[in-house]
């Protein structure tokens, strides 16, 4: 791994450019924070928190796990645009994280993320407890250094092992709350586990030519296409049972089935369509598909929650 952390971390040519103002410079860091995708960690988290249950919620604590949370997966997301700037800027959807012309710099967004990260451990560690700041650690280092330089360069099941990684939210939001970490919570880190192959290979096939040009081996590309979509119907099978386990353990009620069973099963068959009668679009439109059901389907765990007196 050395070597890889030495040839991401070396400096490129750019072009010369004037500096851009201080407003597009900030913007320019923020963008490399992956706002879009931050937010969704952070509402997962949250809804994490939630869930732990009215006798273990503390607004206070709440709110710094919520902050701390956000800095850290931000500044993961920094990291994980410096250390991938090169095969970034060889795929279309991500060419412009880290600019062309230089700005921002490889040194500024490291300071960046530097400082997001060290805000981040400063409020966990004094605002929630130390299992969370480990957990949310470990999280930071397996996303933006093991999944960064290791498994995605490395294997085509990059997306599944990384996983582990990316599914970790609602468990850091729990353990905030709690202290511990329960089955309740391992539950959930489970339907994100499932729920992210078919998310990402539905990107990496409609996205093949960007991820050829890349050189990263997406499954798409070492396996062919009707191996990923076949690949696709089976997580999306397991997510569908995985996302029943809330009502077998008592977790959720009538609500929540009734969101999870509808939602699930359009999960599946979009994804069966997708595996008999493969279409550019329709790859494009589960993917999307995928952002939503998750957001809805946690969401509805939150309102059969509260409806059942929290």
């Amino acid at each position: 791994m050395g070597g890889r952390i030495a040839s991401a971390l070396a400096p490129q040519p750019r072009a010369a450019s004037a500096a851009p103002d201080a407003p597009r410079r900030f913007a320019r860091l923020y963008a490399l924070t992956k706002p879009k995708v931050v937010r969704l960690v952070v509402f997962c988290a949250v809804i994490g928190m939630l869930l732990a249950g009215r006798e273990a919620f503390d607004l206070v604590r709440a709110a710094c796990a919520t902050a701390g949370i956000w800095l850290i997966a931000s500044a993961a997301a920094v990291f994980n645009c410096i250390l991938e700037r090169r095969v970034d800027s060889r795929m279309t959807r991500t060419m412009r994280r880290l600019s062309a012309d230089g700005h921002p710099s490889v040194g500024a967004a490291s300071a960046f993320g530097a400082v997001l990260c060290g805000a981040g451990c400063a409020v966990l560690w004094m605002g929630v407890n130390g299992l969370t700041l480990l957990l949310t650690l470990a999280t930071f280092v397996g996303y933006a250094l093991v999944y960064t330089l290791w498994l995605k360069p490395s294997t085509p099941q990059n997306i599944v092992i990384g996983g582990a990684a990316g599914a970790m939210p609602p468990l850091l939001g729990w353990a905030a709350m709690r202290g511990d970490v329960g089955v309740e919570a391992c539950i959930l880190w489970l339907v994100i586990f499932l729920w992210t192959p078919p998310h990402f290979w539905a990107l990496a096939l409609y996205r093949l030519d960007d991820y050829r040009r890349s050189g990263l081996p997406m499954l798409p590309i070492t396996h062919g296409s009707l191996h990923t979509r076949s690949a696709m119907l089976a997580y999306s099978v397991a997510l569908f049972i995985a996302t029943l386990l809330p009502l077998a353990v008592g977790m959720s009620g009538a609500v929540y089935a009734v969101f999870a069973v509808p939602l699930g099963a359009a999960f599946i068959w979009r994804v069966w369509q997708l595996r008999r009668h493969y279409s550019d679009a329709l790859a494009r439109r589960i993917f999307r598909y995928s952002i939503l059901y998750l957001a809805v389907l946690f969401a509805a765990l939150l309102v059969d929650r509260a409806l059942r007196g929290w």
